[in-house]
């Protein structure tokens, strides 16, 4: 892992502080977290298997482990954070750990989980290959992110904002992944079986001062590295927020934003998985098939 500066997109250090500001009061912003934690339940909930060591990646204050740990099979569950004070909060075991140098040993869990983390992981193909090296045979990974299309109303907002009051623009709004790579990185990353989807999820504000209140309260306020330091001032404020509603308020006024959700699902390799055939192990020739294809479709049905 190559962790010099001038590789990392998120400053990590920058991101822990504001999770630990966040985290007395994160109860009144988690309904996000919450709500993908559920959906994230939903998806296990189809997964017939037993998983007696449970981590929760990327914990904040609970929401997933407390979901595992009524989970039928699953009798440990260990949350991990990157903030000592999120990692203070909820119940059960937890450990303080950055998602980029996990303290797992090898094959040693059943079922890795991640809710809305692993997206500020600046080296994400290492972190995956971590976790699955983490995994038991036959052990289960599934993680919930946020995408490439994750505020996607803000960010050209600001993009308008920043262009007519500074005349240029900088990253307002963190990089996210987009769901056609996630699926790439879970394959290079060694999972067996990796699949990749999304969905949206679209939550209504007044204004954007109440969007803006909430990325603050959950510890999602932009970390970039190369993000633009100085403190907003009224006038750029006042910018977005004109540039927000014109372009996006719907008729009562009141503005949506988007949080696009990528859902990783990844196995560690095990041999009773189901495994693709080998180059060349057909048992019957391309030819003939299509052959037999055409037959089928030209001969008239028999009459009995």
């Amino acid at each position: 892992m190559n962790d010099t500066p001038d590789s990392q997109i998120f400053d990590r250090q920058t991101l822990r502080l504001r999770r630990d500001r966040a985290a007395t009061g994160f109860a009144g912003f988690d309904f996000l977290k919450q709500e993908v934690a559920e959906r994230l339940e939903d998806r296990l909930l189809g997964v017939n298997r037993e998983f007696p060591v449970a981590v929760d990646l990327g914990s904040h204050t609970g929401a997933l482990a407390s979901i595992l740990q009524r989970q039928s099979g699953v009798e440990t569950v260990l949350r991990t954070d990157l903030s000592p004070a999120m990692a203070e909060q909820g119940h059960g075991q937890s450990v303080v750990a950055d998602e980029e140098m996990l303290p797992l040993g090898h094959q040693s869990v059943n079922l890795v989980c991640s809710v809305l983390s692993l997206h500020w992981v600046n080296d994400l193909p290492g972190a995956l290959v971590q976790i699955n090296h983490a995994l038991k045979p036959d052990g289960l990974f599934l993680a919930a992110m946020l995408g490439g299309d994750t505020l996607t109303e803000l960010r050209q907002a600001f993009l308008q904002a920043e262009m007519a009051v500074l005349g240029g623009a900088s990253p307002r709004v963190s990089p996210f992944v987009d769901v056609r790579d996630a699926g790439n990185l879970l394959q290079r990353a060694g999972f067996a079986l990796p699949v990749a989807d999304t969905e949206q999820i679209t939550v209504d504000y007044s204004d954007v001062l109440s969007l803006m209140r909430d990325l603050r309260g959950m510890g999602e306020s932009n970390v970039v590295r190369d993000r633009y330091k100085a403190p907003m001032t009224r006038r750029m404020l006042m910018a977005v927020a004109e540039a927000y509603h014109d372009q996006f308020a719907r008729p009562d006024g009141r503005i949506e934003a988007t949080f696009e959700i990528v859902y990783l699902t990844g196995w560690a390799p095990h041999e009773s998985q189901q495994q693709p055939l080998k180059p060349g192990s057909a048992t019957m020739k391309l030819e003939d098939a299509l052959k037999m294809a055409k037959g089928d479709l030209q001969d008239p049905p028999k009459e009995h």
